[in-house]
């Protein structure tokens, strides 16, 4: 609740000088009014005949009474003059308040932009008063907004050179022993230009996706929509997948609800997010058996789980799951193979869709829940959102 604006004594003094003034001059005022009119009356005999005859009718008895016409007329005009003054009063007071509402205005625009205005005054002014916290509020969001984004770019810059520094230390090094020919034989030779092309690999798997997350980032990427079939696209997912997960002792499963389940989407940008859930599965989930890819159409939208029954993901993990390169082992090293942008990658082209994606984890069952719109551009229904997901869009 806003509160009154507080005059000072100085102010105060303002008000009440000008109610005195204004007093005065209307009483000045009035007294000429009153002086010209008896003076018209008495030049003017049918005037004063009419106004005689006036005052008779509204005369009661004999003489003067308070109802005659002078006495009315005295009275109307002290009444528009009490209403001159109130009106004089007023702007004055408005006069004040806006004085105070740009001196608030003026302790924001030095950088204090914490401070609020709180005051409760008229209508027209309350609307100028809101629209500039509103103002401010927007300027603050834009500025904390722009200070994340700079943090995150640095984050960002921080990460790639850590991750690419690593490997590149690995290259130059090997390729330095080989340019010093040191190295006691063909088979270290080949081991050491072995090793080179590997951390190469290495480099152009985190640039590759480094460059796909920076293109899927953009609001303005273009989806190519084509209408499938969401359960025979796992189906085939599954089938590409399913000699290294029987290298893991790791069964595939697919089922689907309706089937066919037609829907809109950009398949090659979904079959990136399903081969990095997938691919997560197989490589984190620490004594998995099977692996489960489930969909179903729930209204106007599709869900789409990828499970596994595998190690639990600690609680204080599953927010973090999606941030850019981010490791639950916490460790920066390349030995798994990831480079901490797969799930970053995911969530941003379900974005891109107009869904979203959070991540589940119990002892008995770990899940990556997908919402995606059945055509894109659908807004999803808000009641088949979870009451409280770990990881939300």
């Amino acid at each position: 609740m806003g509160e009154k604006v507080r005059l000072t004594g100085k102010e105060k003094s303002e008000l009440w000088i000008e109610g005195v003034v204004t007093v005065i001059l209307l009483l000045m005022l009035n007294f000429a009014v009153l002086v010209l009119l008896k003076q018209v009356i008495a030049m003017n005999q049918n005037l004063q005949n009419s106004i005689w005859g006036i005052k008779n009718v509204l005369t009661f008895g004999d003489g003067e009474h308070i109802w005659s016409w002078r006495y009315l007329f005295i009275w109307l005009m002290l009444l528009a003059d009490a209403i001159v003054v109130y009106w004089r009063l007023i702007r004055r007071y408005r006069q004040i308040q806006m004085r105070h509402v740009i001196r608030e205005l003026h302790y924001i625009a030095d950088g204090h932009l914490d401070h609020r205005i709180r005051f409760a005054v008229n209508t027209d002014l309350q609307k100028v008063i809101n629209s500039i916290n509103a103002l401010v509020e927007s300027t603050v969001g834009s500025m904390e907004e722009e200070r994340r984004m700079e943090q995150s770019k640095d984050e960002l810059i921080t990460n790639v050179s850590h991750d690419i520094r690593t490997p590149l230390t690995s290259i130059i090094g090997y390729l330095g022993l080989i340019e010093d020919r040191q190295y006691r034989s063909d088979e270290e030779l080949l081991k050491y230009t072995h090793v080179a092309y590997l951390k190469a690999k290495q480099m152009k798997v985190l640039t590759d996706d480094l460059f796909e997350y920076t293109k899927v980032r953009q609001t303005t990427t273009p989806l190519n929509t084509t209408e499938f079939n969401m359960v025979a696209m796992l189906e085939q997912l599954a089938a590409s997948f399913e000699l290294e997960a029987q290298k893991k002792q790791i069964a595939i499963s697919v089922s689907g609800k309706p089937d066919p389940l037609m829907m809109e989407a950009d398949t090659e940008k979904l079959g990136r997010v399903f081969n990095n859930l997938i691919v997560n599965a197989l490589k984190y989930g620490q004594g998995a058996k099977h692996i489960f890819l489930t969909a179903e159409r729930i209204g106007s939208e599709v869900v789409v789980k990828v499970s596994n029954d595998g190690a639990q993901i600690p609680n204080d993990s599953l927010s973090q799951l999606f941030d850019r390169f981010y490791r639950v082992e916490e460790s920066r090293s390349q030995e798994t193979g990831g480079t901490g942008l797969g799930l970053a990658i995911a969530q941003s082209i379900v974005t891109l869709h107009g869904g979203y994606i959070y991540a589940d984890s119990t002892p008995e069952l770990t899940s990556f829940v997908m919402h995606l719109p059945l055509k894109v551009g659908q807004p999803l229904e808000k009641k088949s959102a979870p009451a409280n997901p770990q990881k939300e869009l």
